[in-house]
């Protein structure tokens, strides 16, 4: 198929149907509306774009044999389109590795780059990293934050491939639930108490960065100096305004 051909194809079709109810008796304006139908006035040029080939940086199995990252990280960390079987070695963007640098590094970062570079996994795999070196059994340890439901399905999705792909009983060592209010299986989603903690830490961020007071949660036990991530594409259409004004919250309390 030429997309080039088909698009002229389409457009001759689609300027017959609309010069069917266009009927100008003025001469001059038919003219002029004629022109800018010729011009591509309703048509413009097809728009090309490239990729970007983002710089390539070390393989997860790189940054395991360097300490630094969880030597589980190894199996979770690979390109796994399927459920069953282990996949293959993940290669990062040098601007993942070195994110995943710094957070091992216990400082605080901001990712800036295109659409498509994989900044969610700049902060997923020190999240898990993290859950992995610290242990099970500790309660919530992160929390991502998103402006968008949709971002929210979409991240689950990614960290169902990463977290259960590979494993055999389909339950990998870091396990995650997503909250959208959305949700009526409590089985699928998380039981009410996971949902409760993620409410009651979200207000209790909300409260400090409201207040300047220092964090707490009035759970007992609370949850174990929980980690937070927000990603926050700029301009998104349709973006609830409570989870964003949050989110730019705490990335104003965050700078410096």
């Amino acid at each position: 198929m030429n997309v080039f051909e088909l698009r002229k194809r389409v457009v001759a079709d689609y300027a017959d149907y609309v010069r069917s109810f266009i009927h100008i008796q003025d001469r001059r304006i038919r003219e002029l509306v004629d022109r800018e139908m010729e011009d591509g006035l309703l048509w413009p040029d097809p728009l090309i774009q490239l990729n970007p080939s983002f710089e390539p940086g070390e393989w997860i199995d790189e940054l395991v044999d360097a300490a630094t990252l969880h030597p589980e990280c190894r199996r979770v960390f690979r390109i796994k389109p399927e459920p069953r079987g282990d996949g293959k070695p993940l290669r990062l963007h040098r601007h993942q590795a070195e994110a995943v640098k710094v957070a091992r590094s216990g400082r605080s970062y901001v990712l800036t780059t295109g659409t498509g570079s994989g900044k969610s996994l700049a902060y997923i795999i020190p999240i898990v990293d993290h859950v992995l070196r610290s242990g099970p059994g500790r309660g919530i340890q992160a929390i991502v934050v998103y402006p968008m439901n949709a971002l929210a399905n979409s991240q689950a999705g990614e960290l169902e491939k990463f977290l259960r792909h590979g494993y055999p009983d389909g339950k990998g060592p870091v396990s995650f639930a997503r909250y959208t209010g959305q949700e009526s299986d409590e089985t699928a989603h998380g039981d009410y108490r996971t949902k409760r903690v993620i409410l009651e830490i979200y207000g209790a961020l909300q409260r400090a960065i409201d207040t300047g007071q220092p964090y707490q949660t009035l759970l007992d036990p609370p949850p174990a100096d929980p980690r937070v991530a927000h990603d926050r594409p700029a301009g998104v259409a349709g973006a609830k305004p409570g989870a964003a004004s949050l989110a730019a919250r705490i990335g104003s309390r965050t700078e410096g």
